[in-house]
Parts: structure tokens; C-alpha cells; sequence
């Protein structure tokens, strides 16, 4: 089993980024689970989302207190939460930054970093960073691939924002798959 725990801010889409990658990993005949934690209702404070991929059924519903992957989408609730708690030996960390992985201060085995403000700014005009994010998880992990990520986004956005949003994610999630240069991770076990 694989699994996922997305940290942002209410609001940033980190809880639709962790359905997305359970919609995607369907469409690769995976069983998935995702769902959040949010610490308030009101749009800012940090949240999390979790995300659990598995070849087989799944049974357990609970917090992911020993991830796989972590993703920060919003590098700013570092400051106040412990992105790196549980995560598994050899564990990955994605996250939202313009800085080099050495300088973040991190204890993990493989930390990636990409400046999804500037793409999320660029695509979008806010800071929405799931998508963004998700481009740059598909490109260090062998858990769900960049086609997939990429039905599942015009998949589940269909019905609820108009094609030109749609495809500004979809360039979004695939301009971040392609500028990363990271050697490609092999599949985290767990």
C-alpha cells in the first residue's frame, strides 16, 4: 500500500489534488481511498488530505500518520507543522519552492522541490497548487502516472468549470511533469 499526505492551506486544493490522484490510480485499476483533515472550516489555516493506493481492497479509514510521499503545496505552514512526521524510511517530499531540496532544513530520504506560485500564477492568477503539485508527484514517484493524472483532472472537472480552466490545468500539472529534472524514484515500499 501506498500512502499519500497532502499539507496546505484551506482553500489551495490540496484535498481535490488528493482525490484526483485516487481518481487517477483507478483508471490504473488500483483501489484508492482519499479525504481530509481540516483543522478549521474557514479558508487559510492548514489542512490535510490523505491519500491511500493499494492493489487490493483497502479497510482502514484512518489519518496517514506514516506516509510514503508528502506533498507541501503551501511552504509557509512548515513554520508551524512538522511536514515530516511518520514519514516512512526512504520516505519522498514534494514541496512548493523556488529553493534548492538541501536548503529547506528537512530530514527525509528524498526531498523535491519545484516553484508551483510561479506556475500557479502563470496558469491560474491565484494560488491554487494541487495540480501543480500533482505534476511534479507523478515525476518523482512511480505510484500513478501523468496520463492518468491528466484524465482524471478533464474527468473530474468537467461538470464544474469551464474547458478553459480545465485546460490551463492540464498544461499546468503537464509543463511541471516536463521541466522537472530529477532522476525518477524508484516506487517507495510499503
Amino acid at each position: 500500500m501506498k500512502e499519500i499526505r497532502l499539507h496546505g492551506r484551506a482553500g489551495q486544493g490540496m484535498v481535490t489534488g488528493a482525490e484526483l490522484i485516487a481518481l487517477a490510480s483507478n483508471y490504473e485499476g488500483k483501489h484508492s481511498q482519499a479525504f481530509p483533515f481540516f483543522g478549521s472550516e474557514k479558508r487559510g489555516p492548514p489542512v490535510e488530505a490523505y491519500c491511500r493506493i493499494d492493489t487490493r481492497p483497502i479497510s482502514i479509514h484512518e489519518e496517514i500518520a506514516e506516509p510514503d510521499v508528502v506533498i507541501v503545496g503551501d511552504p509557509s505552514i512548515m513554520d508551524s507543522v512538522d511536514v515530516c512526521s511518520g514519514l516512512r524510511k526512504g520516505g519522498i517530499v514534494i514541496v512548493n519552492s523556488p529553493k534548492r531540496p538541501e536548503d529547506l532544513g528537512l530530514h527525509a530520504g528524498r526531498i523535491f522541490t519545484v516553484d508551483a506560485t510561479d506556475i500557479a500564477l502563470k496558469h491560474f492568477g491565484k494560488l491554487i497548487f494541487n495540480t501543480v503539485m500533482l505534476g511534479a508527484f507523478c515525476k518523482v514517484t512511480d505510484i500513478v502516472g501523468i496520463d492518468s493524472i491528466e484524465r482524471a483532472i478533464k474527468e473530474s472537472f468537467d461538470r464544474k468549470f469551464p474547458q478553459a480552466v480545465i485546460d490551463a490545468n492540464v498544461k499546468a500539472v503537464r509543463e511541471v511533469y516536463d521541466i522537472m529534472k530529477v532522476e525518477k524514484a524508484k516506487a517507495v515500499s510499503g
